[in-house]
């Protein structure tokens, strides 16, 4: 890659890293990004995943007021998202390269129709009772967190909107308190699937790429939980799916 493309890949890994700490759907700005510079898709995903992780590292950081006494909540919940990054980094990395290229326009738009559909499960959110969801979110919430690990494993684009979805509608919390949660879940699911995507998958990984992703995000994450709750959200939210509906329909005509 040239400086241009290095460049490139680092301010897309600073939006993806404050909205990943804000939003949960970073990932459909880095991995166009890199589709664009010439990496293959499932290239493109492993490397997204390993370079990001210091964005969601950010994001905990700048919410830890919010974590403040939900430390038993993070372990059973992040129980859930280890089991479910080991098995979605697992299936990446036996299933066919070929299973990826052909299963990811589907994730992606999966990812966009989520991030359209984030403001009304948002509202639902904020308008339902408190009585009437449980302070630990019971059995249901815990498969529900395990499954987007698995997902979140296996590729991860609006995995923090499918989070602060499920942690919304089955927990009585402060909807800021929730997301400083969601950015945890997201942060072990993809880390063990970073740990994963280096031992067992290196030569995918362009690590040329990695340096300005790790900088980009890990200064996106601490700006986003600071100041990404001023952005406009219609207008980041337009932009995410624009960017995501051309990188699926990019990889189609491949």
């Amino acid at each position: 890659m040239g400086p241009g493309e290095l460049l490139l890949v680092g301010l897309a890994g600073l939006g993806a890293g404050a909205v990943n700490s804000v939003v949960g759907s970073g990932g459909l700005i880095t991995f166009p990004v890199l589709l664009a510079v010439g990496l293959p898709p499932l290239s493109a995903n492993v490397t997204n995943t390993v370079g990001v992780i210091a964005g969601a590292v950010g994001g905990t950081f700048g919410y830890r007021r919010e974590l403040a006494g939900q430390k038993a909540r993070l372990v059973r919940l992040g129980s859930a998202s280890l089991v479910g990054g080991i098995a979605g980094s697992a299936l990446l990395l036996t299933l066919p390269s070929r299973t990826f290229e052909n299963v990811v326009p589907v994730l992606i738009v999966t990812a966009v129709a989520l991030v359209l559909l984030q403001p009304l499960v948002t509202r639902r959110v904020a308008e339902r009772g408190s009585g009437r969801a449980r302070h630990h979110g019971g059995p249901a919430l815990w498969i529900g967190i395990l499954l987007t690990g698995v997902y979140g494993g296996y590729f991860g684009a609006a995995q923090g909107v499918i989070l602060i979805g499920l942690l919304g509608l089955l927990l009585d919390d402060d909807l800021q308190r929730l997301n400083g949660t969601k950015n945890v879940l997201a942060l072990v699911a993809n880390g063990v699937a970073a740990v994963a995507f280096i031992a067992f998958a290196s030569d995918q990984i362009a690590w040329e790429a990695v340096a300005p992703l790790l900088v980009g995000s890990a200064l996106g994450g601490l700006l986003g939980s600071r100041y990404g709750r001023r952005l406009p959200a219609p207008a980041l939210r337009a932009l995410i799916v624009a960017v995501g509906l051309a990188a699926a329909v990019s990889i189609v005509v491949r």
